[in-house]
């Protein structure tokens, strides 16, 4: 794992209360993680967007929202109301994005190939 940013980064962008102090250590480790896992390119300095986006990964992972417990397999759901019907499936590889991911992967974007098409960026 790369390290893209410290606490005092996040606490620099957002203040310093961003998180409860004792969860602030496990949310930066949990934010260079996900930068690591973008695949970005090796570049020194380290850009100032990337920065940004670490620490609103990180302010999402101090909530539980990143890296949250998973249901895998098949999901569904239906509704009906007399002759209305509504449904919806998801494959295992369906993820939710926090809005603090998508606003990451947004400060990301001109350093990731191909992502003008991910669906995540768009609001559902």
């Amino acid at each position: 794992m790369k390290k893209y940013l410290r606490k005092s980064d996040v606490d620099d962008a957002l203040g310093n209360d961003w998180a409860p102090e004792d969860k602030k250590d496990r949310a930066v480790m949990m934010a260079n993680v996900w930068l690591t896992n973008q695949n970005l390119p090796d570049i020194d300095p380290i850009p100032e967007e990337w920065v940004l986006a670490g620490c609103e990964v990180a302010k999402e992972a101090s909530t539980g929202r990143l890296y949250a417990a998973m249901e895998t397999g098949v999901l569904s759901k239906a509704v009906q109301a007399g002759d209305v019907s509504s449904s919806k499936t998801f494959t295992a590889t369906a993820k939710a994005y926090t809005a603090g991911e998508r606003l990451a992967l947004a400060l990301l974007k001109p350093w990731l190939p191909g992502i003008e098409g991910v669906q995540f960026l768009k609001r559902v």
